[in-house]
């Protein structure tokens, strides 16, 4: 037997293979939206797809499994509670499956979800490993605020939440020692907020470790599992949506996106829609230097997904630019793995731009901070925890498209965050709303001379 973990670091996602040597079958758990990797495996050890598991429907990254089925012909299992509109086979409570020496059974975990599942995987008879999609994490567990939609108004956080307290004492707990846990995400995704980086545990090192697993009454869970959750970001609902009817084909459907020709000057901008976000991937020091007018600097980063579904609304279109056609050809596949590729009007390569931004004197600031209007574009949790500038208004970057009228203008106005991600976009964001009305400085990394270390 042999369990693969891939993991996509921009989204702090683990998916998995489960292999059976004897048969050469694989089972494939919560596969990120590119299914070649997936694939590939399966043709490296000449393995029938045997089924393709969703522990539930994600809410931060779109899924291959429909694609995966529609290309291996292979089944998809999930909770019927998840009410999934693609061709599937339910996988509730106790249902298992057998192949070579391997059991996979479905235990229902609702708490982040109330249609959530673990994977139990016992090899010759022996409970050897638990694959726990978003309900346990390592060193903390899943959100429970990420199902309030319309669609599921009855499941309120406060409910998942005692949901979450019940499923890990009575489902996680009494697991043997030696079981290795397996979760859906690492440190950096927003579906908890204390995970650890490392990508496997054991249930032993869980009930030493792990503050939910932790003797405690449901109400103190709920309030401590309740506070100081991490923002919701914009896509996630939306995610949720498409992946119960299941994506389009990947590669495809970026095959649609339309790339048009480079940038060179100002009369080519007369083909664009001036009412459209530019997102523009370039780093910070190209982009000072020259850009197109209502663009957003969101560097081509670890969290470029995150916020671009934070910044541009589900359905909103938006134009995609980048310094080349190979960073191009990375931008839109990372678009396609938070389902945004449908929503890109044009994607291109800019070459020369016009409007530069201001050049950020920290001298001139540390000598005059009064004089500026400072705009901290962290999450709230972390401006809690530490403030640079007292005077500071604390603006998280998710609400920058729609706060940022709220800041005076008779002042130039600086941005900082944490060590000038969000703050390159941030400050774009600013200067194109105010329109001219106050000069916008990015601080960029000189809030390292801010920042006790």
């Amino acid at each position: 037997m042999q369990i693969k973990q891939w993991e996509d670091k921009n989204l702090a996602h683990f998916s998995y293979a489960i292999f059976s040597d004897c048969e050469k079958k694989v089972v494939f758990i919560d596969p990120a939206r590119n299914p070649q990797p997936y694939l590939d495996f399966a043709k490296e050890n000449n393995a029938i797809v045997l089924g393709i598991i969703e522990t539930h429907p994600h809410a931060d990254f779109i899924s291959s499994h429909l694609e995966l089925h529609q290309v291996t012909g292979a089944p998809v299992y999930t909770h019927s509670l998840a009410k999934a509109t693609y061709k599937h086979k339910t996988f509730d409570d106790g249902e298992s499956f057998e192949f070579g020496k391997i059991k996979l059974t479905s235990i229902h975990t609702p708490g982040h979800s109330p249609d959530g599942i673990s994977i139990l995987l016992e090899h010759k008879g022996s409970k050897k490993a638990i694959f726990s999609g978003d309900t346990l994490f390592i060193g903390d567990c899943g959100r429970p605020d990420l199902r309030e939609s319309p669609r599921t108004q009855t499941n309120t956080r406060n409910a998942l939440a005692k949901a979450m307290y019940h499923t890990l004492r009575n489902k996680f707990i009494p697991l043997n020692n030696n079981v290795v846990l397996y979760p859906a995400h690492g440190a950096g995704s927003l579906c908890g907020k204390g995970l650890t980086d490392a990508n496997s545990s054991t249930m032993e090192q869980e009930r030493q470790n792990n503050w939910s697993l932790q003797p405690m009454s449901e109400d103190a869970f709920v309030k401590e599992l309740l506070t100081d959750q991490p923002f919701i970001p914009a896509y996630f609902s939306y995610n949720v949506d498409l992946n119960l009817k299941g994506a389009p084909g990947f590669k495809q459907s970026i095959s649609k996106v339309k790339v048009g020709e480079p940038i060179n000057d100002e009369n080519d901008l007369t083909r664009l829609d001036k009412t459209l976000w530019i997102i523009d991937a370039r780093q910070d020091d190209q982009y000072k230097k020259g850009h197109l007018p209502h663009s957003v600097n969101l560097m081509e980063g670890e969290k470029f997904e995150t916020w671009l579904g934070s910044i541009i609304k589900p359905f909103e279109h938006f134009y995609l630019a980048g310094k080349d056609e190979e960073q191009l050809e990375r931008l839109l596949e990372r678009c396609a793995a938070i389902g945004y590729e449908p929503q890109i009007k044009e994607a291109f390569v800019i070459n020369d731009c016009k409007l530069e931004e201001p050049t950020f004197s920290v001298d001139r600031f540390k000598q005059n901070k009064n004089d500026y209007t400072i705009v901290d574009v962290r999450n709230t949790s972390e401006v809690k925890k530490s403030k640079p500038f007292e005077n500071s208004f604390s603006m998280p970057l998710a609400e920058v498209r729609q706060r940022a009228n709220e800041l005076p203008t008779d002042k130039p106005i600086v941005v900082h965050c944490a060590g000038g991600y969000r703050s390159a976009a941030g400050s774009s964001i600013i200067k194109s709303i105010l329109n001219g009305k106050a000069k916008v400085f990015d601080m960029g990394d000189s809030i390292n001379e801010f920042i006790e270390q």
